[in-house]
């Protein structure tokens, strides 16, 4: 890892809601600090309803961990557009999040221990 970022195992099950419906529900979520920013949840892809979403053009670049996707997610009221992301191929320092994406808070996606 780096100095400034830090990956550790959550326990218990987390999930995510979105638009009120339960897309994801894992007992291996990683929680990622960096410096500076609000803690962020991985969730493995193995263990979110991969069906509800979809890939987008989006990418953005972090030097600390590379390359980002982004993903919507297609909801019955209509998608919620670049609301996660995933590193495919995370500096080797990170490589802990490759495989899992993590998911922007806002009024349609809740992500909750449970």
């Amino acid at each position: 890892m780096t100095d400034h970022i830090k990956i550790r195992a959550l326990s218990g099950k987390w999930s995510i809601r979105a638009a009120g419906a339960v897309i994801a529900e894992t007992c291996g979520a990683l929680e990622l600090t960096e410096q500076g920013y609000n803690p962020v949840i991985y969730f493995p892809r193995d263990d979110i309803a991969m069906a509800f979403l979809d890939q987008t053009e989006k990418t953005s670049h972090c030097p600390h961990k590379g390359d980002a996707s982004y993903f919507s997610i297609i909801t019955k009221n209509g998608p919620i557009e670049n609301v996660a992301w995933s590193y495919e191929a995370p500096q080797e320092a990170l490589v802990k999040i490759k495989g899992h994406l993590a998911f922007y808070l806002n009024d349609k996606i809740a992500i909750e221990q449970v």
